[in-house]
């Protein structure tokens, strides 16, 4: 791959040639990532031009966001009201608190097709028959056709919410890039980087999307945002979040299992071993600055959900969010919910449980419970327990 080719094919393709403010931190993470690739990933031509096809993607998608911002600045002036954050680990039920949670329509969260294609900007009025809304539709069938592992990771609803990444990704300054392949010197500097240009964007195609469509009032998720939690905090100052929690000998070796079927997708071939341990080290990093950040900021503005008690209770732990967030837990909304989750829990049963061993991936479960121990201590609604409920990531 060459990023001054990746650059131009996206302005061929569009015709436009604005990449928008930040560009040189945009180009900075854009050659890491790339040489990083080049160097390390093993990848073959399918999965080269996989890669290579993703960053297109997140290009072009920067390329047309700017080019509605230079015909209309206003989209600029817009507030968000309010916005409360997803950022528990993944594998703890996130993904179905987002669902919930994006039932009640008083409430604006990232849709699955708008993450994707964030322009035109939805409009309230037409997005019913919306181009992207109708393929997310007619596309709903291909979770059946994906391992078992990555189902999860699928929109359950062709509306449903997608997570922070894509608006992150076009800063090329995201966790999710460093799991579509074996790229460890894009990790360590990913680590040590500057997030603030990420959040800045994030806000920036907030902004984009809400301008016609409302309410200004977020719920936005994604468990990346805890390696980057202070550069949030310095954009979103007033966010508040809520904590899904798990007990971490679970967590650690479910997220090795999607990864890797991630880059057995997109390269063909996944090394488990490199995975797992990259899992755990990545992890661990996010937790320790979570905490850190938490410590520092006080409790205040955290709200902490355990695995079990969302799994026995999911609406009644909705309905305490809503209290300590001192908003309206609508009859409308609780009936969306309790409709989501029996759905939900049908859909899981016809697909089956996601199995994974730890050992697969050079882990051993002791050994995990030993280095997390300190987040168990914190979180003790995350300590490791004798026998786990089947989960709903």
């Amino acid at each position: 791959m060459d990023v001054d080719q990746l650059l131009a094919g996206a302005i061929e393709q569009t015709g436009l040639r604005e990449f928008g403010p930040e560009v040189d931190a945009m180009l900075e993470a854009l050659h890491v990532l790339v040489r990083s690739a080049d160097d390390d990933a093993g990848l073959t031509p399918e999965g080269d031009a996989a890669f290579g096809g993703m960053i297109g993607s997140l290009l072009t998608r920067r390329l047309e966001i700017e080019d509605w911002y230079a015909r209309h600045p206003e989209i600029g002036e817009q507030e968000v009201e309010s916005v409360l954050f997803g950022v528990g680990l993944p594998r703890t039920g996130s993904t179905a608190l987002s669902y919930l949670l994006a039932q009640d329509r008083e409430v604006r969260c990232l849709r699955q097709w708008e993450s994707n294609h964030p322009t035109p900007p939805p409009d309230i009025a037409t997005e019913d028959s919306d181009p992207r809304f109708l393929a997310a539709q007619q596309a709903m069938g291909i979770r059946d056709q994906v391992p078992s592992e990555l189902k999860s990771m699928l929109p359950s609803s062709p509306d449903g919410p997608a997570e922070c990444l894509d608006l992150m990704s076009m800063t090329f300054r995201c966790m999710a890039l460093d799991v579509m392949a074996k790229t460890p010197s894009y990790a360590e500097w990913l680590y040590a980087c500057d997030f603030g240009p990420a959040y800045r964007y994030h806000h920036r195609v907030v902004k984009l999307l809400q301008w016609r469509r409302p309410p200004s009032r977020w719920r936005l998720k994604t468990p990346a945002h805890l390696l980057s939690i202070e550069a949030l905090n310095d954009e979103y100052p007033e966010a508040r979040f809520v904590t899904t929690h798990r007990d971490v000998t679970k967590v650690i070796p479910s997220v090795a299992s999607v990864e890797t079927a991630v880059v057995n997708m997109m390269t063909g071939n996944a090394d488990p071993v490199y995975i797992g341990h990259h899992c755990a080290d990545t992890w661990d990093l996010c937790l320790r600055r979570f905490i850190a950040f938490r410590d520092r900021v006080g409790e205040d503005r955290f709200y902490d959900i355990g695995f079990d008690d969302f799994q026995s209770d999911p609406v009644g732990s909705i309905r305490k969010l809503y209290e300590w967030l001192g908003e309206d837990f609508t009859p409308a909304t609780e009936d969306a919910m309790q409709r989501w989750w029996k759905n939900n829990e049908e859909e899981r049963e016809q697909s089956g449980p996601h199995r994974y061993r730890a050992e697969d991936f050079g882990l051993d479960t002791g050994e995990l419970a030993e280095r997390f121990a300190y987040y168990a201590e914190r979180f003790p609604i995350a300590a490791p327990k004798a026998a786990d409920r089947r989960s709903v990531s």
